[in-house]
């Protein structure tokens, strides 16, 4: 244990994997030994390809040389001397990155139940941010949903609405190859808004209903006034990507006259604490995630497209720059 391989943007468009020191854990923290990370296709390029915009609450977090990564699977190796809430050999859930060790507080680590495999586990940072939005939603049993665009977080959006009793739930993406990852649900329907108009697919799919809630997952800021031509008047439109750029609305149109209310659902507005009014925390939302995947409410297993050695990810950055349109998850494998 003296090396650290550890993936590494050293600047724009430079993927590597450099030798760092193996951390050493303070006395609240432990020290794991990756067995799989979760690529971010999204947040994960754009910093890569340097397309973040400048000025952005974006800008303050993106310095190169810069290490990705925030869906880490591992085994506790070694704990803090004031740690007793996590043990050596136990599977656990981080915000770690890629890298063949990581440190974290005990705390932060998420307990991953026997019956959920390493690579099903990584999903559990995209579960707990779409869970959050859904839940900031007021979604309710028997409600329509539209999610607009299908990449992991659309995906899990899709599944999450459904399991939580939306019906129909309708996703939108423009490549052709995502639509194929929904689940086969008589509930669920897919459809590119390119060939297919979005707001009859959304009418015939729900009874000539336009939907109750729109989720925003392409992060595209110049698509996102198209939206609302598919909610229903008093409807709400949460924000689930992070758009690159700004979105320019006339607040009569598109929040005024309808009474739309339009949410923001980015995962720091999770409690840091779980309080009665509100006990959904992180924690609280991945472990829910790895019940419904144990119990099979959840099949995520299907969203991996491709599995990978860490040797191999600046080829795999190099392959998703030019082309990710084929991509859904991504996993690194550390063993």
């Amino acid at each position: 244990m003296t090396t650290n391989h550890t993936v590494v943007f050293t600047d724009v468009e430079s993927p590597a994997i450099e030798e760092r020191p193996v951390p050493k854990p303070e006395a609240d923290q432990v020290l794991i030994r990756s067995n799989r990370t979760l690529v971010s296709t999204g947040t994960e390029l754009t910093a890569l390809a340097g397309d973040v915009p400048r000025g952005s609450s974006w800008d303050d977090h993106i310095e190169y040389p810069f290490t990705p990564g925030y869906n880490n699977i591992g085994t506790v190796v070694e704990t803090g001397d004031d740690v007793a809430s996590v043990s050596t050999g136990q599977r656990v859930a981080t915000y770690g990155g890629h890298a063949e060790y990581v440190c974290t507080a005990a705390a932060a680590c998420r307990p991953i139940p026997d019956g959920v495999t390493d690579d099903e586990a990584t999903f559990f940072t995209i579960a707990e941010i779409v869970m959050n939005g859904v839940r900031r939603s007021d979604l309710t049993w028997g409600e329509s949903a539209t999610v607009y665009g299908l990449g992991l977080l659309g995906q899990l959006a899709v599944r999450v609405c459904s399991a939580a009793g939306a019906r129909p739930v309708v996703g939108f993406d423009v490549a052709d190859s995502r639509l194929e990852y929904l689940p086969d649900d008589p509930g669920v329907v897919g459809a590119n808004p390119l060939s297919d108009d979005p707001e009859s697919t959304v009418r015939a799919a729900g009874n000539d209903r336009l939907a109750d809630v729109v989720f925003e997952v392409t992060g595209n800021p110049d698509v996102i006034t198209d939206e609302f031509n598919v909610l229903r008047e008093q409807g709400r439109l949460v924000v689930l990507s992070s758009p690159r750029g700004e979105t320019t609305i006339d607040l009569h149109d598109h929040c005024n006259a309808p009474s739309y209310a339009i949410i923001g659902a980015h995962n720091a507005s999770h409690p840091p604490v779980a309080t009665p009014g509100n006990p959904w925390t992180q924690h609280r939302h991945a472990e829910l995630f790895f019940d419904l995947v144990e119990d099979g409410t959840l099949e995520v297993a299907p969203l991996i497209s491709h599995t990978e050695s860490y040797r191999e990810a600046p080829r795999l950055y190099g392959d998703l720059l030019e082309d990710r349109s084929e991509a859904m998850g991504v996993v690194l494998e550390w063993e």
